[in-house]
C-alpha cells in the first residue's frame, strides 16, 4: 500500500499527517509503529488523520507512535496548520479529537491558538500533582533539569503501580524568572523523553498556578517555546485554556508499507 503524507513539526514534537478525507486509509497498529520508526519508516512521535466531518471543519484521529489513540496539544496545532494549508480553514478552526470538540486560530505571526478542554482541578500524588487535559500526566517539580534523568525517571514513574494499568505521561518542571516554567516529558505510548508536549506543557502551566504563576505562563521545552493561557475559579477548576506555539511543515512524500 501506497499514500501520501506530510511530516509536521511542533516544537519538536514530529507528526505524521494524513489527508484522509476521501476515507481511503485506515492503519493498523503494526502499521503506524512501521510508519513512525525513524529507521524503518518516516519517523515521527505519532500519526494523525484529517477527516470530514458533518457539522465541523474536519475530524482529527491521532495515534501515538506505539498505535494508542490519544490526543496531543502539539498534534493538533500541526493539524490545524496543515488543515489550513489544504483550504479547510480560513484562520479559525473548529474539530472534533479524542476529547471532543475543540476551536484554534492561526494569529497573525503564524502561531497556533488552540483551544484546550476544562480542568476539573489538580491532585496531589505521592512526589507531585495529577492533571487530566486530555490526556493524563503526572508533574514533578525539580532543579538542574537540563541535567535530569529524565528517561530513567519518567519511565519508573510512568509504570509505577500508581497509574497502573493505563499509566501516565511524566513532566519534570523547572521554575524559572519571569514567570517562565522549562519542562522535559517522557511520554506515554512514545516510550520516550519527547522534544515537547502540548498536553504536557499545558497541565505543567497549570500547575504552577499554586506556585504564584499567573496566566500567561511561558513555557520553555527542548522543542521551542510555547505560552498556555487559562482562568482559575475559586474551586480550583480551570477553563479558558489557550495552548499557543509554532507548528511547521517539513516535508511530504509518498511512503510503501
Amino acid at each position: 500500500m501506497q499514500f501520501p503524507f506530510r511530516k509536521y513539526q511542533a516544537t519538536g514534537n514530529d507528526f505524521v499527517i494524513v489527508d484522509n478525507r476521501d476515507g481511503k486509509f485506515a492503519f493498523s497498529v503494526d502499521e503506524i509503529k512501521k510508519i513512525c520508526d525513524r529507521r524503518f519508516g518516516v519517523g515521527a512521535d505519532g500519526i494523525m488523520l484529517i477527516g470530514k466531518h458533518p457539522s465541523l471543519d474536519f475530524e482529527l484521529l491521532y495515534f501515538n507512535a506505539d498505535g494508542s489513540p490519544s490526543l496531543c496539544g502539539n498534534g493538533s496545532r500541526a493539524a490545524v496548520k496543515m488543515a489550513s494549508n489544504l483550504g479547510l480553514v480560513n484562520g479559525k478552526a473548529k474539530f472534533n479529537a479524542f476529547d471532543g470538540i475543540h476551536e484554534a486560530q492561526i494569529l497573525p505571526d503564524g502561531n497556533i491558538r488552540l483551544k484546550m478542554s476544562d480542568v476539573k482541578g489538580i491532585k496531589s500524588s505521592g512526589e507531585g500533582v495529577f492533571i487530566n487535559t486530555g490526556s493524563p500526566h503526572f508533574i514533578k517539580w525539580v532543579n538542574e533539569i537540563n541535567n535530569y534523568p529524565v528517561f530513567e525517571e519518567g519511565k519508573a514513574i510512568r509504570y509505577s503501580d500508581a497509574f497502573k494499568p493505563a499509566g501516565t505521561n511524566v513532566n519534570f518542571v523547572e521554575r524559572g524568572k519571569n514567570n517562565s516554567i522549562f519542562v522535559r516529558t517522557y511520554e506515554r505510548g512514545v516510550e520516550n523523553e519527547t522534544l515537547s508536549c502540548g498536553t504536557g506543557v499545558t497541565a505543567a502551566a497549570l500547575a504552577s498556578s499554586s506556585h504564584q504563576f499567573v496566566s500567561p505562563v511561558t513555557v520553555k521545552t527542548l522543542g521551542g517555546e510555547l505560552s498556555v493561557e487559562f482562568k482559575m475559579s475559586h474551586d480550583g477548576s480551570f477553563t479558558n485554556i489557550f495552548l499557543i506555539g509554532p507548528a511547521k511543515m517539513v516535508f511530504e512524500g509518498v511512503l510503501e508499507l
